[in-house]
């Protein structure tokens, strides 16, 4: 792939409203942009899309940039790269930070993209020129407000933050605007085996599906429950790799996953979870992260695989920042997002915004 240097940009985007589930609240986004230029010139872009604070994994914009500095950027500078799958394998000696992974290997995949002139929807496979969008309600959102806005744009899935006790209020204020909205509820995590009969009541409200109730890791619990009730349960944060998946069906603790590149380390992880699920008939569906749309687009691509088969949290530009860093802008149209077609990601880094919203940077050369 010819790389001659990398550069690194942590970022701060200002948020429409804040974003606020029962671990945290968000006022401000702030992201690393990972920038991989090749001798030719052209420029790859990826993006991390860690939380400041480690409430939704490990993680932070601290430690991925930490890591990134330190172990990842060396490894890619000092090797010949002829393809971004093999970089999942030269990583695999530094272990966890899916994160600062995937926001690297994003930006290998954009360049190799643009170097091939192909889009990353054809270098994966994908079937889609479209693909369907689900909402997030976040525990700030006024319902009746945001519902009726959302249903107007066409989003085809609505995923709502419930705090643990108060989920059935929540559930029956959204099914009392529309009784026959596609509804699923988001725990992430909150729930212990001593809520696992309250849960149970859950089962008769018709969910889509109930998301990530008991914490990280835990595929015992999961088990558990999803034999017990007939609303399929989805894994989340449990999932950090192809081995979870893989562990997750043998071990039956779910009937859907969610698939985040960024959480999975990276767009070669999230293939092969969409392979080994879609063999077992098992769906899955793109999990957004309040992302900027360089993420947007990476999502838009995996998202065009064939097994994606349920309504991601996938949503225009203007859903969340008042400015996105990309142009033409992410859009969504009657509850579709069309997938960018263009070599690479497929949108254009709005350079002169980016430098704007950029509050430090670093650049290693070869």
């Amino acid at each position: 792939m010819e790389i001659d240097s990398i550069h690194l940009r942590k970022i701060e985007l200002p948020l429409k409203v804040p974003f606020v589930t029962h671990q945290a609240t968000l006022e401000k986004r702030p992201l690393i942009i990972v920038e991989v230029k090749d001798t030719g010139g052209r420029t790859g872009y990826g993006e991390v899309t860690a939380f400041p604070h480690p409430f939704y994994t490990y993680e932070t914009i601290a430690t991925a940039w930490h890591v990134l500095e330190e172990q990842l950027i060396p490894i890619v500078l000092r090797n010949e790269i002829d393809h971004p799958v093999e970089f999942p394998k030269l990583n695999k000696s530094i272990q966890g930070h899916p994160m600062a992974k995937a926001g690297l290997e994003g930006a290998l995949w954009d360049l190799y993209g643009k170097q091939q002139q192909k889009s990353l929807s054809e270098l994966l496979g994908g079937v889609r020129k479209s693909v369907a969008a689900g909402a997030v309600l976040s525990l700030t959102d006024s319902l009746e407000e945001d519902v009726g806005l959302l249903k107007k744009e066409g989003f085809q899935r609505f995923k709502l933050k419930v705090v643990k006790g108060n989920e059935i209020e929540a559930i029956q204020a959204v099914k009392t605007i529309d009784p026959y909205l596609p509804i699923m509820i988001d725990a992430n995590g909150q729930y212990t085996e001593s809520d696992m009969g309250h849960l149970h009541t859950l089962d008769k409200l018709g969910l889509t599906m109930i998301e990530q109730p008991f914490q990280a890791g835990d595929f015992y619990l999961h088990r558990r429950l999803q034999r017990a009730i007939s609303t399929p349960v989805c894994l989340d944060e449990s999932v950090m790799s192809v081995h979870d998946a893989q562990q997750a069906l043998e071990l039956e603790s779910c009937q859907i996953i969610n698939i985040k590149i960024s959480r999975v380390g990276g767009m070669t992880a999230a293939q092969m979870i969409h392979d080994y699920c879609q063999e077992r008939g098992v769906p899955v569906w793109c999990g957004g992260m309040v992302e900027s749309g360089i993420s947007k687009a990476h999502n838009l691509a995996v998202a065009s695989l064939p097994n994606f088969s349920i309504p991601g949290d996938l949503s225009g530009s203007g859903r969340y920042f008042h400015k996105d860093i990309i142009h033409p802008e992410i859009v969504m149209n009657r509850g579709e997002i069309a997938v960018p077609q263009e070599p690479g990601i497929g949108v254009e880094v709005d350079e002169d915004y980016l430098e704007e919203v950029t509050q430090k940077s670093r650049t290693f050369h070869r």
